[in-house]
């Protein structure tokens, strides 16, 4: 059988980890690259005999990369803390590690995201097929502040069972999220939009009425219809941002932008 690295970056994720690293205690090797948490993360690792490394944070790409590139083994498969391998995934991994040469160099995953303790499966959350299980040697990180993925080079298939991701288990946290994704968001545009007034009324109209008709929304409940609007806030939020930005001096735009790597 071909052996597997698992690879996870963390900061403050003591509440998460413990779930996250119990999912994949089947893996030849774990890599935590953390970005020297305050809270347990860090002793929670090590209790569960996970390497860890604590690195100052450079953004999810840059953080990601490394961590990829500390894994030893010729398979990769990388999580967030947030995430858990829900236990057929777990089998359809082993057997494709047990199954000699591969065909393809990379894997996408479905994963099943939570929005305020319930699986959303309209919204275009289900499946959300991303590029998680890849060969080491032929994969690299996508160099964006947000929304980064994994560039294989190679064939690309799809394997069989979920990730569960965890990140908004709160109104709470989705909010502290928006503020910081329609940031990072808003820095990646920053060079190639203009906004003008219409862009505050017919982008976040449009994210809305996309999600919650379009893919379908409605149909999972109170929890849908919100989770919608928070997308749509951030619409709203990162194009505010956007323009702030571009109205700031340029040494105080500048300044922000190495702020909010």
């Amino acid at each position: 059988m071909q052996k597997i690295s698992i690879s996870i970056i963390t900061h403050n994720e003591a509440a998460n980890i413990e779930a996250c690293l119990s999912s994949v205690s089947w893996a030849d090797e774990i890599i935590v690259v953390d970005a020297h948490s305050s809270d347990e993360t860090a002793a929670i690792c090590q209790r569960l005999g996970v390497r860890v490394i604590s690195r100052v944070w450079n953004g999810f790409a840059e953080q990601k990369q490394f961590a990829l590139e500390q894994c030893s083994h010729p398979w990769v498969l990388s999580l967030d803390a947030d995430e858990r391998v829900r236990p057929e995934l777990a089998v359809a991994i082993r057997q494709m590690l047990a199954g000699g040469e591969q065909s393809a160099q990379g894997y996408r995953i479905a994963r099943r995201s939570y929005f305020l303790g319930r699986w959303i499966r309209h919204c275009g959350w289900y499946p959300g097929y991303q590029v998680r299980l890849f060969r080491r040697d032929r994969t690299r990180v996508s160099q964006s502040r947000v929304h980064e993925g994994f560039l294989v080079d190679g064939v690309v298939a799809t394997l069989p069972g979920d990730i569960d991701h965890y990140s908004h288990p709160s109104l709470h946290d989705s909010l502290a999220k928006l503020n910081r994704y329609s940031t990072l968001e808003a820095l990646d545009r920053l060079p190639r939009k203009q906004v003008r007034w219409p862009d505050f009324i017919t982008h976040p109209l449009a994210a809305f009425l996309r999600k919650y008709i379009a893919q379908g929304g409605f149909r999972d409940g109170i929890p849908g219809f919100l989770l919608c609007w928070v997308s749509a806030l951030l619409k709203m939020v990162m194009y505010m941002k956007i323009w702030h930005l571009q109205h700031l001096p340029p040494e105080e735009a500048a300044r922000r932008e190495e702020a909010y790597r």
